[in-house]
């Protein structure tokens, strides 16, 4: 959908353009920080926890104490609880809505599908949501009447974020703002490369329909927001868990002037719909992927994903008057670590392309710094966050806005060279290509020596125009997925998460166990060998040879 088609761009001109100081609070890295509740020092090297995994005895000094033992509620809190979501279709809503059903006693869930009819939204639910193998835990358990009961809990809304008044008919927004509790806003277009227009559309202006839908309901509690870690943008160091306010870029601090670019959402609508008008045909979608690039990376970001999902957070913060916002920013989400169904993912999403392809012997080469360090998540641990963030600010009911980065790379971290070393680990075992085992991964921090590498190793002497051609389409293929993710391979900063440490340290022993957040506790050898290629193998390229 084109800017032109919708109706909800103008009201973007009532956001305030506050100018904010982009002077970083973060001091001298080298020196030692005490931790806000528990006075304790934090030791580190250089701006980074010094520890190894999966627990040392300096990671406590990452805790924080608190005075309740009874944890924090989060069974009291859903008893009867009604959910909206959006983007339930999708890997993290699906996961959020099964963790939710299998663990509490919540009262509905509304899920808004995009439809023709009702007919059509409850075949959708059935399809993507009921029959998934992600919900074979919820099948066990309640047996004959699984359908049953998953039928009288999850509630079809025939709807749209990208339009008016989401889409909905007056009957189901009436109920919904009648008896919803909580609002959770998952839906998103994760491509980094997409139409300007259209990630504007999806990642700001619908977050926004959302936030001014929230504000006429009766009973809501809360409302959260999926985003990402990387709305941060080009910043290093150590990034912190606070808002985005209206204004801000994601330069570099200590750039020059990096305070000038004061980044303005309705700017940038306009001048994505005069380009789109402007352009013309085929030239049209080409033009606004352009657009996007260039703006993403004169504000200080890598892409336009993480820019539009940057300004979908600043228009929250800025619209959301009186109404409770929680924020969750998870790092490169991947397949499960441990339930419901350890592997299993939901389409070929950022670190599979290159798996898959070093798995099939396509891409020998990748560019990265190989002593830095890279961040991914399992999605349960998202969805356990997320369901323990909910509960906690859900209960305390204040207006405000608070941020949760969910990452490992803090109190877990993960060095280029072992990634690909449990990558390498588990091909050299079970080869994914008839011709025998792969190589081992050879990382470069400079492209052209990566390139150089990568005709080499697609050179044949004599080879006959046919083979000529299809080795330069290999080159070309493995140069464009580094080059795609090549931000990761040299993202010289790491996310603060502190407060889902504090989150951590405020649930009781059995909140821990059934929603499982430490991060400290994921053993990278285990799940890149057996969990997460296994299912990747499973789930996205359907090999059947290898049981998960």
């Amino acid at each position: 959908m084109s800017l032109t088609q919708n109706v909800f761009f103008s009201p973007l001109v009532e956001f305030s353009h506050t100018k904010l100081s982009n002077k970083s609070k973060l001091g001298n890295p080298m020196l030692k920080s005490k931790t806000r509740r528990s006075g304790k020092l934090g030791v580190s090297y250089n701006g980074y926890p010094f520890f190894t995994r999966p627990r040392h005895p300096l990671e406590s000094e990452l805790s924080f104490e608190t005075e309740s033992g009874g944890g924090i509620g989060i069974d009291s809190f859903f008893q009867g609880k009604n959910i909206f979501i959006t983007g339930g279709t999708g890997l993290l809503g699906k996961t959020l809505i099964e963790k939710l059903l299998r663990s509490t006693s919540l009262g509905n869930i509304y899920v808004l599908v995009k439809a023709s009819d009702n007919e059509a939204a409850l075949h959708r639910l059935l399809k993507e949501i009921m029959n998934s193998e992600l919900f074979v835990c919820l099948r066990e358990k309640y047996g004959s009447t699984y359908e049953e009961y998953v039928k009288s809990k999850l509630i079809p809304v025939v709807g749209n974020i990208c339009e008016p008044n989401l889409g909905m008919d007056i009957n189901s927004a009436n109920k919904i703002m009648e008896e919803v509790d909580v609002i959770v806003q998952s839906a998103a277009s994760t491509t980094f490369f997409d139409r300007y227009d259209f990630l504007l559309d999806i990642n700001v202006n619908a977050p926004l329909r959302l936030m001014r839908f929230a504000k006429n309901c009766k009973n809501l509690k809360l409302f959260v927001h999926m985003s990402t870690a990387y709305v941060n943008g080009r910043r290093e160091g150590i990034i912190y868990e606070k808002p985005l306010m209206m204004g801000e870029n994601g330069r570099k601090h200590d750039e020059i002037c990096s305070s000038l670019f004061s980044l303005d959402p309705a700017d940038e609508m306009n001048l994505a719909m005069k380009a789109c008008i402007a352009s013309t045909g085929r030239d049209t979608t080409k033009e606004l992927k352009r657009l996007g690039l260039e703006r993403a990376a004169y504000y200080g970001w890598y892409n336009a994903y993480h820019m539009t999902k940057a300004m979908g957070e600043m228009v929250l913060n800025e619209t959301r008057q009186d109404v409770p916002l929680l924020i969750l920013r998870p790092s490169v989400i991947e397949s499960c670590y441990k339930e419901p169904v350890p592997g299993w993912i939901q389409g070929n999403r950022m670190y599979d392309p290159v798996i898959i392809s070093y798995g099939k012997g396509q891409l020998p080469a990748y560019l990265a710094d190989p002593a830095l360090h890279t961040d991914i998540v399992p999605v349960d641990m998202v969805a356990n966050t997320t369901i323990a963030a909910i509960a906690k600010h859900g209960i305390m009911n204040r207006a405000g806005v608070n941020v949760y980065h969910v990452t490992t790379g803090f109190v877990n971290p993960l060095r280029f060279n072992e990634m690909f070393e449990y990558i390498y680990e588990h091909f050299n075992a079970n080869p994914l290509v008839e011709t025998g085992n792969v190589s081992e991964m050879k990382l470069f921090d400079q492209f052209c020596n990566l390139s150089e590498y990568l005709r080499e190793q697609n050179s044949v002497v004599g080879a006959e125009a046919k083979v000529r051609k299809q080795n330069k389409a290999r080159v070309a293929y493995a140069e464009q997925l580094c080059k795609m993710y090549e931000f990761l391979g040299f993202f010289k900063a790491r996310f603060h998460c502190g407060n889902t440490r504090v989150l951590l340290e405020e649930m009781s022993e059995e909140e821990r166990v059934v929603f499982e957040v430490d991060a400290t506790k994921i053993d990278w050898n285990k799940y890149f060998v057996d969990i997460h290629i296994p299912g990747l193998r499973k789930h996205v390229i359907n090999d059947t040879a290898l049981p998960v």
